[in-house]
């Protein structure tokens, strides 16, 4: 949209949120994106953006998934940090957030693109960062129980290893981007509550689906989550 700012971008966004809370949505957690440099590059922008994530969003491992429910419609290989406090404020850092996580898990975010090309990125932001739906499956572990940075995962299409990376590639440490999302939201008085989700970035690129699709994504000893798309 000609004229768009930023700040009118996430205003939207916030205004889209309302609207699903005021129609029985609940808000379990935020999103993250463009957390590599790569990505920012190709969005000409030069920091990740954030959405938000509604309890209509959650899909289990298993789901059989109607891909005409979403606008072409990706897989992307993710960290999904479950919060065991509350937190909130400027200055945030890796160490605050690793301490205020209860639980780790595998992830899958299912990005939908409900905007027109060419696109700019005040309109993906607008558009609630492109967040389409979450899949967790796999193992709960602690967040000090391994090193979250070395996760590796594959993503396999009908059988097939699409993609596969190490959760590193998100900012350096997979936390890193759960910091920067919590110093953004300090600017509107807002923080990140105990029990809600946080997808905490892509360390793959995303793969894109058609129905008839199986999906399987392989974290090793984090195990693993799959869907099948019609």
């Amino acid at each position: 949209y000609e004229g768009i700012e930023l700040e009118d971008a996430y205003a939207i966004q916030d205004l889209w949120l309302t609207m699903r809370i005021d129609r029985g949505a609940r808000l379990v957690g935020r999103k993250i994106g463009l957390t590599s440099r790569a990505m920012q590059m190709a969005s000409n922008f030069n920091e990740p953006d954030y959405g938000y994530l509604t309890d209509d969003m959650l899909l289990p491992d298993g789901a059989q998934i109607e891909a005409a429910r979403f606008l072409s419609p990706r897989l992307e290989v993710e960290l999904c940090f479950i919060m065991g406090e509350d937190l909130q404020g400027a200055g945030c850092t890796v160490a605050d957030v690793m301490r205020a996580t209860e639980f780790v898990t595998p992830a899958l975010e299912l990005i939908a693109y409900r905007t027109q090309v060419p696109r700019a990125i005040v309109d993906t932001i607008a558009d609630n960062a492109a967040a389409g739906a979450m899949i967790t499956g796999g193992r709960l572990v602690r967040p000090f129980d391994l090193d979250i940075r070395w996760v590796g995962a594959t993503l396999s299409k009908n059988g097939v290893i699409e993609e596969s990376g190490v959760s590193a590639a998100v900012m350096g440490h997979p936390a890193a981007g759960i910091a920067w999302l919590v110093n953004k939201l300090a600017r509107h008085g807002v923080g990140l509550k105990a029990g809600q989700m946080v997808l905490a970035g892509s360390f793959t690129r995303p793969v894109n689906i058609v129905a008839g699709d199986v999906i399987q994504a392989d974290y090793g000893p984090l195990g693993s989550l799959g869907v099948r798309f019609v």
